[in-house]
């Protein structure tokens, strides 16, 4: 037993020492709204309305560039797109829906 024993602790000692490392915590940051060409996109209605206070905020199909009004059917429910500045979606080269959805 007391070979055992010895033989465990020679191998323990021979082992590299393993370095326990404090948990870390993350700082969120503030990050800059995602840019798509030269339009800003937003996750909420609230950031794009205050990026652009004197414009309407439409809701962006960013795979189609169609956009929704608010009250639209499709408005805040496409699986991608973001809410934008309707001028700026305009002068990105985006387009209001045709069929009024």
């Amino acid at each position: 037993m007391r070979r055992l024993i010895l033989a465990l602790a020679l191998a323990f000692a021979e082992l590299p020492a393993i370095a326990i490392s404090q948990p870390t915590v993350a700082v969120a940051k503030a990050t800059p709204a995602p840019v798509q060409g030269d339009l800003e996109l937003f996750s909420t209605e609230s950031g794009a309305q205050k990026h652009c206070p004197r414009d309407q905020v439409v809701w962006l199909n960013t795979a189609s560039g169609i956009y929704h009004e608010k009250g639209m059917r499709w408005y805040g429910n496409t699986k991608h797109g973001a809410y934008v500045c309707r001028k700026e979606a305009d002068g990105a080269g985006d387009r209001d829906t045709r069929n009024g959805q």
